[in-house]
């Protein structure tokens, strides 16, 4: 799943931004938005990980966190709604939109073994 993700985030180009969900759903992995949140906490794994937000733009990231994205955003061009103090992406002008998503994959539970049955004494 994590690679999937990965390779989704890495299409990103620069200028550009899409949500969590949206990379969840370029990966095959529709409703996993958690997840991708999930696979950018890797250490190790070189992401351009400020090209992703929140649904509508927003940057989900607290304090100097957030603000670290903001300006590595503004850095490659991205334009911001709601001047100096807006948190939120313009993704009219801004928003990548992934045009080959692959059909979902489902994750299938584990088949279990049939439970043998017992005599009752």
């Amino acid at each position: 799943m994590f690679p999937a993700f990965y390779a989704a985030i890495r299409r990103i180009p620069k200028g550009k931004v899409s949500s969590y969900g949206a990379v969840a759903r370029a990966a095959g992995f529709p409703g996993s938005a958690r997840q991708v949140v999930w696979a950018l906490h890797v250490k190790g794994v070189r992401l351009p990980w400020q090209r992703v937000v929140g649904a509508g733009g927003k940057i989900l990231l607290t304090g100097a966190h957030g603000i670290d994205q903001r300006l590595l955003l503004e850095r490659e061009g991205v334009k911001f709604q709601g001047g100096r103090a807006g948190m939120k992406v313009d993704m009219a002008e801004c928003e990548f939109i992934f045009t080959d998503e692959p059909k979902s994959k489902t994750l299938t539970p584990a088949k279990s073994k049939p439970r043998p049955t017992q005599a009752r004494t």
